[in-house]
């Protein structure tokens, strides 16, 4: 828990940052000597060590833990240290301002309340500046203060810090920040640190030290959602303690909770604490605990603990805004290990949607992401992930990449135009039991001439599913086959009329189309569907439901092409915004990585469209010869 002062105020994390050699560890160490922080005979020895190297005093001795840091004039590790205003205890994280070292920079801003940044008052606002600016805006800090330091060498004059105000305060407006203060100092001579400087009268805002006296420590976020990462499981006698720390939230005895990914649910029979006079009854956000559950379900490192009405979300995809800090490019296809809470998962990378000029924050299309660039990517894992968007719960929306035991990129989650896969994945029916039908797969494919199948066409909309689908239905029913085309049409006034377009409803639509189809299917149907089914996932889904009887049928066309179609006027719906979420414009559209077939109706006309699904039918789906009928009637 939070440490107080007085029993009062709860103590307040503040992230220092900056380019470097504008006066970060200088700032520090000045203040820690103006509120009578330093230990004693501190003071004696920075003399003595500055005096030995012919240099005036140097405060950023203070912080500079290693002798190499020393040498090289440069932090290159977070540092911790405490001191007291007159309102509470604080405790400064200084990150480092190198380049080299901005992963230790990220991992620092991640556990702060607030942040003070730090630019050169001659130098100005730099590549650097601009790039921490941007981490703490990632990071979801909102309280910041900006020191515009070393305005003694500027001679004090207020154009300047005017200058430096404007061009910073530019900066952070544009990517949705206000900086609580900007404050001209002098960290070497303590100007406006801790006690007002007659030096720049011409300012009458807030001291630093009275600036963050009015920064507010995040509240324990208890009236949050629980979020429990499950760190450990401890086995005692017969008991199964289930250990790890509450992020948010809290939890009770008594409590059903759901554990994710596996979706399973259990009730809490006892909170375990050590050296408690008597076991607690409820715990809460930021305390360790271990929990005992009333059955012994399976449970593991990595679940993630919640109540049954407010879960995170399932999913195995995920767009995140990414911060690259890999010596090598990232890449698509590129594959690493994702550290979120106590989770560990291989993740690949499925698509760099844009990489972000932190200088100019101009967005753009790239085929890699060089070190220190921030991107918006698309992350698949191999198996289903329990996670959350950043904007509502850092803990678990906030993550790493490992690339064997270095750590490469971090950066938060978004499942914008991705829907949440924990209904689809949930099964409700219970007392369910198999009916051994008379007629077999066989049979009806020796009656029928041809398998059963699930030929699914996939594409953007305007790519010509429908109008193909309609086609080959026909051109296979006059050659006697059995066939019938699924579509949104037809399974959207009946069968899914209750479902809209979210990203959720969406997937449903698609999962219930696929167990229809599948049944098509396994009755001897050639069920033809068409559906733009954007998700890999869901097509996934849908090819398990019917395993031995499902082709993948992709209609391409890019973009501009379907854009020019346009029959229905959907996408200058979609541009004009009045189609939230569509496919291909404000909605991923993710193509097929290994079809059965591809048919690019961009080069293709509609008849050599349709010849060619008629003649991949009828290679691999039809019965051909007395050979295959008797292979099928014996069932091979």
């Amino acid at each position: 828990m939070n440490e107080t002062v007085s029993g009062s105020e709860a103590q307040l994390k503040i992230v220092v940052v900056g380019h470097v050699d504008h006066g970060k560890s200088t700032l520090i160490g000045r203040l820690l000597h103006d509120t009578g922080s330093l230990p004693d005979g501190k003071l004696e020895e920075l003399k003595a060590t500055s005096a030995k190297r012919g240099m005036p005093l140097e405060w950023s001795f203070v912080l500079d833990a290693f002798q190499a840091e020393r040498d090289q004039a440069i932090t290159i590790d977070t540092t911790q240290i405490w001191f007291k205003t007159k309102r509470r205890s604080c405790v400064i994280i200084d990150a480092p301002g190198h380049r080299e070292f901005l992963k230790n920079m990220v991992s620092g801003a991640a556990s702060a309340d607030a942040a003070i940044l730090v630019i050169d008052a001659e130098e100005g606002v730099r590549e650097q500046s601009r790039r921490h600016a941007y981490l703490l805006h990632l990071l979801g800090l909102r309280q910041i203060a900006v020191v515009v330091n070393k305005m003694d060498v500027v001679g004090h004059d207020a154009g300047r810090f005017a200058a430096v105000r404007d061009e910073i305060t530019s900066y952070l407006a544009e990517i949705g920040v206000t900086p609580s203060v900007i404050i001209p100092i002098s960290a070497r001579d303590g100007d406006n640190l801790a006690t007002r400087s007659a030096a720049t009268g011409w300012f009458s805002g807030p001291t630093l030290l009275e600036s963050l006296d009015l920064f507010e420590v995040a509240s324990a976020p208890d009236d949050l959602p629980l979020r429990l990462p499950i760190q450990d499981v401890y086995k005692f006698d017969e008991r199964r303690i289930l250990v790890g720390r509450v992020e948010t939230g809290g939890v009770t005895v008594g409590d059903t909770l759901l554990f994710s990914p596996s979706n399973r649910t259990a009730r809490v029979r006892s909170i375990e604490a050590w050296n408690a006079p008597e076991p607690p009854r409820s715990a809460w956000a930021g305390q360790a605990v271990g929990i005992t559950l009333d059955e012994q379900i399976f449970a593991e490192r990595g679940d993630i603990v919640s109540h049954v009405d407010f879960p995170p979300k399932l999913s195995n995809v995920f767009r995140a805004t990414l911060f690259w800090l890999g010596t090598e490019p990232l890449s698509v296809g590129s594959t690493f290990k994702l550290k979120l809470a106590t989770d560990e998962a291989t993740v690949t990378v499925q698509a760099i949607d844009r990489v972000i000029d932190t200088q100019t924050l101009a967005g753009g299309n790239a085929e890699s992401v060089q070190r220190n660039e921030v991107a918006e990517v698309v992350l698949r894992s191999r198996e289903m992930l329990a996670l959350d968007e950043h904007r509502t719960s850092a803990a678990t929306g906030r993550f790493v990449l490992v690339d064997t035991y270095d750590t490469v990129g971090g950066g938060v989650v978004s499942m914008e135009g991705y829907p949440d896969q924990r209904q689809l994945a949930k099964a409700k029916g219970t007392n369910l039991y198999e009916v051994d039908h008379l007629l077999t797969p066989a049979a009806r494919s020796w009656r029928n001439g041809h398998r059963g199948a699930v030929v699914w066409f996939t594409g953007l909309s305007g790519a010509g599913k429908s109008t193909l689908a309609m086609r080959v239905e026909q051109r296979l029913f006059a050659k006697g086959y059995q066939t019938y085309v699924l579509d949104g049409d037809n399974v959207r006034r009946g069968l899914n009329a209750d479902l809209g377009f979210a990203p959720e409803d969406r997937a449903e639509n698609i999962r219930r189309v696929g167990e229809v189809a599948s049944l098509f299917a396994d009755a001897g149907q050639i069920v033809i569907t068409a559906f733009i089914s954007p998700y890999q996932t869901d097509r996934d889904r849908a090819r398990a439901a019917a395993p031995c009887a499902f082709h993948e049928v992709y209609i391409k066309a890019d973009l501009e092409t379907c854009e020019s179609r346009d029959p229905k006027g959907l996408y200058k719906r979609a541009r004009s915004g009045e189609i939230a979420e569509f496919t291909g414009v404000s909605a991923p559209y993710e193509a097929p990585s290994a079809p059965e077939l591809v048919v690019d109706t961009s080069t293709l006309s509609v008849e050599e469209s349709v010849d060619a699904v008629v003649a991949y039918i009828e290679n691999h789906i039809a019965l051909k010869g007395t050979v295959e009928i008797a292979k099928a009637v014996a069932g091979e």
